[in-house]
């Protein structure tokens, strides 16, 4: 299936060679000048049109990660042995793979969609949910399901509903057209966030060990084809470029088309490219997202074992007027490219006729090491396909401390005016209660989650608003795996190092929570400049703290993705490393939910950890307009504790609630608890107060790490007390789950369940509904 495209007078090597003086627009397309120079050194001559087309969009910041490679390395430096013993694909293919055991394997990845998605927000969101997918189908996998941890600006400014409203129905769209279950994330509103949203999207895949595929093109001789949807003019170096530059409201900015995408067309694409994978038909296969042919040809032919050979006119297009650049470059969705044996070339156009799916044979697998593009014959692109996918600048950023930290940390939120009339009776903590249960990032997110389909497939355990998202992998074993997202931008803002801590720190508690045994992390590292010292820190912070907080927690960094130039007129966002856990179930029949049901009246209630007077970048704090001091404390070696009582109680049958507590507190961890099934409980933090060596304010609103709330059944108590003795673990009984009571009673207020679901569940109808 080929069709003649149209002539252009086109650039050749050969003209290019003997053209020396000819202008080109490397500056317009993002390069800077000693990179368009570099280029000519590679090559030996200036590149042609269509060379540095592929060059521009291969070495953006999203492609090449070329400032910020060289702080990543730490992940594959920081890995013990133990560590590795579960990683079957590790960083530097699509997606990472995990060993769950029985001959079964998992993968998934977060990456981001920020910048298309601030310009055309349904299809930036949407076409973010369709190039994560593609890279788990690109591994071998099936994908099963999707999160989305999202961030926007204020949530009453006047953009943030078209934002909104068109990001959470990309997701949505795409996600439930493709029959993939949304089963957790992240909302968060801030105005640092104010136009530079962060759409950050995970999938995750399950598949056989003999079923893992990798991106290489080996064998010469073997044939290259491109499949799926045809190449048009939308998101011509969209993403690649988007994602490397600074929108700026002083000047125009580089906004090429965002990407549009069918979801029809890719839940086409997922089931042909599995059959593919059943039959062994493919040799290598990589999906067309950032960069799309560019990415796809160089990637391949740089992985593998020799070189490509591929004659451009042979791309079916939807657009006739492109030029051989344009076609490079374009990020047009639901694309992909394989490998294939000439013995297996009938049985591949044979199973794409079954699924009707559009394909066209570009070339062959060469032994020349070197990757030449021909137009109608003519040669216009000749390079070495690692100077383009691999061997692009690495850029060491300097960096350094900003002059303005020490004065940020020294501003506690306890010296500060906010601080002077903190809440000190019943009643003024149940209007800080309710006021927290109402904030816009502690509300009920339903107005959002409804929009997404969480059981389809008919594998979903747990969904949001649990801990985790539980997804049912063997229905034979009941073996699964649980997910979390998280991140807290004020917490990294104040300390980088620690504040990427606690994102891991949090997303693992949550995966422990529910029972599973966290397993693998992927992040998705959200900042601004890199060529602003003060940001390039943080990100060098935040990656230092991250890798050794995997290393104490003993999980391994299996791949994710860098978003730079998160800022706008020269306000970066908050440092936001957004950071995925992966957990095992033997069976997900053992998953414990966040909340305790009807039938756990006169449960008792555990508060496990300890608290301190941690307020600094909390959300009480926030909601006073405060940002300032330490986050708080970071303690891997407690979390871990806190995770094997939390898996091993699950497992036993030991807990039937559990809920890890981070922002707002316990006395929010307690009510969202309640509210879960509409359960209440009476609860009393006098006595925890006085352990702790706190007043009541700050036992029940301090963000202390390393906490969870759990309910024990009566005829567990035993075993569940000697259990967190044995090891160790501080622990206190604060009260009873109370069915009747329609209410949580704490020392000196009470809420009743209808006055926490009134503030809870009202704030996003109000803004959006």
């Amino acid at each position: 299936m080929t069709e003649k495209t149209p002539q252009f007078n086109i650039d050749t090597v050969e003209n290019a060679a003997s053209t020396p003086e000819t202008e080109l627009p490397w500056e317009a397309l993002g390069l800077k000048e000693n990179e368009f120079k570099e280029i000519k050194k590679i090559l030996g001559r200036r590149p042609t049109a269509a060379e540095i087309a592929m060059y521009s969009v291969m070495w953006s910041e999203h492609c090449s990660y070329k400032s910020s490679k060289v702080h990543l390395r730490q992940f594959g430096d920081k890995v013990t042995e133990e560590m590795k013993k579960s990683m079957l694909v590790g960083i530097g293919e699509n997606a990472g793979v995990t060993d769950l055991g029985d001959g079964w394997a998992v993968t998934f990845k977060v990456e981001s969609h920020n910048h298309p998605s601030f310009v055309e927000p349904y299809q930036g969101a949407a076409t973010g949910i369709g190039g994560i997918v593609r890279d788990i189908i690109s591994m071998g996998a099936r994908p099963v399901a999707v999160m989305d941890p999202l961030r926007f600006g204020a949530i009453d400014h006047p953009d943030t509903a078209r934002l909104v409203h068109g990001i959470v129905s990309g997701i949505g769209g795409y996600g439930n057209s493709l029959g993939l279950p949304n089963i957790g994330g992240e909302v968060v509103f801030d105005p640092i966030y104010q136009k530079n949203p962060l759409v950050n999207a995970l999938a995750v895949g399950v598949m056989r060990h003999e079923d893992i595929r990798l991106a290489n093109a080996s064998g010469v001789g073997n044939k290259v084809v491109l499949f799926g949807a045809r190449t048009g003019g939308d998101g011509i170096g969209g993403a690649s470029v988007l994602a490397s530059e600074s929108f700026d409201d002083t000047k125009p900015s580089k906004r090429p088309a965002v990407q549009v995408g069918d979801p029809f067309a890719e839940k086409v694409l997922i089931e042909c490219c599995l059959e593919l994978f059943r039959n062994s038909i493919v040799e290598g296969i990589q999906d067309l997202g950032a960069a799309g042919i560019s990415c796809a040809t160089s990637e391949l032919a740089s992985n593998g074992e020799g070189g490509m050979h591929v004659e451009l006119t042979n791309v079916l297009l939807r657009d006739h007027t492109l030029t051989p650049g344009e076609i490079l470059m374009s990020e047009s969705q639901e694309r992909m490219m394989a490998v294939v044996t000439p013995e297996n070339v009938e049985a591949f156009e044979k199973i794409m006729d079954t699924w009707n799916v559009e394909y066209s044979w570009l070339g062959e697998v060469t032994d020349t090491g070197r990757l030449v593009i021909d137009w109608d014959g003519e040669t216009i692109v000749d390079v070495d396909p690692r100077s383009v996918a691999h061997d692009g600048p690495v850029y060491n950023r300097p960096f350094e401390r900003p002059a303005t930290q020490d004065e940020l940390e020294a501003n506690t939120f306890r010296s500060s005016p906010a601080a002077a009339q903190l809440p000190a009776s019943g009643g003024e903590y149940k209007k800080a209660l309710l006021e927290l249960l109402a904030s816009p990032n502690l509300c009920s997110k339903e107005w959002i989650t409804r929009q997404y389909d969480h059981y389809v497939g008919g594998n979903t355990a747990l969904s949001s608003p649990d801990d985790a998202g539980v997804i049912r992998v063997d229905e034979e074993t009941g073996m699964g795996v649980g997910l979390s997202t998280d991140a807290n931008g004020r917490y990294a803002y104040l300390n980088p190092y620690q504040g990427a801590q606690l994102a891991l720190a949090e997303s693992y508690r949550n995966v422990a929570t529910t029972g599973a045994v966290p397993l693998a992390v992927t992040d998705c590292l959200n900042f601004g400049s890199p060529e602003d010292p003060g940001v390039m820190w943080q990100f060098a912070e935040a990656v230092r703290g991250l890798s050794d907080a995997c290393m104490e927690l003993g999980i391994p960094v299996t791949g994710g993705n860098v978003s730079l130039y998160n800022q706008t007129s020269g306000v970066a966002i908050h440092p936001t490393p957004v950071v995925g856990v992966l957990g095992r179930f033997d069976d997900v029949s053992r998953r414990t939910p966040s909340g305790w049901h009807a039938d756990a009246d006169g449960q008792a209630v555990y508060l496990i950890g300890t608290t301190a007077d941690e307020l600094d970048g909390s959300e009480f704090a926030n909601l006073r307009g405060h940002l300032g001091g330490v986050p708080p404390k970071v303690d891997l070696a407690r979390e871990k504790e806190l995770g094997e009582i939390l898996i091993n109680a699950s497992r036993d049958g030991m807990i039937d609630a559990a809920h890890d507590i981070s922002e707002g507190g316990l006395a929010v961890a307690v009510t969202e608890m309640a509210l879960r099934f509409n359960v209440g409980a009476r609860v009393q933090v006098k006595d925890i107060a006085e352990r702790d060596g706190i007043d009541a304010f700050t036992a029940l609103f301090s963000e202390s790490q390393a906490r969870a709330i759990v309910s024990v059944p009566r005829s567990e108590e035993v075993r569940f007390n000697d259990m967190c003795s044995a090891r160790g673990v501080t622990i206190a009984r604060i009260g009873v789950v109370d069915a009747e009571s329609g209410a949580v009673e704490f020392d000196d207020f009470t809420v009743t369940l209808d006055e926490a679901r009134q503030a809870n569940e009202g704030t996003l109808e109000r803004y959006f509904g």
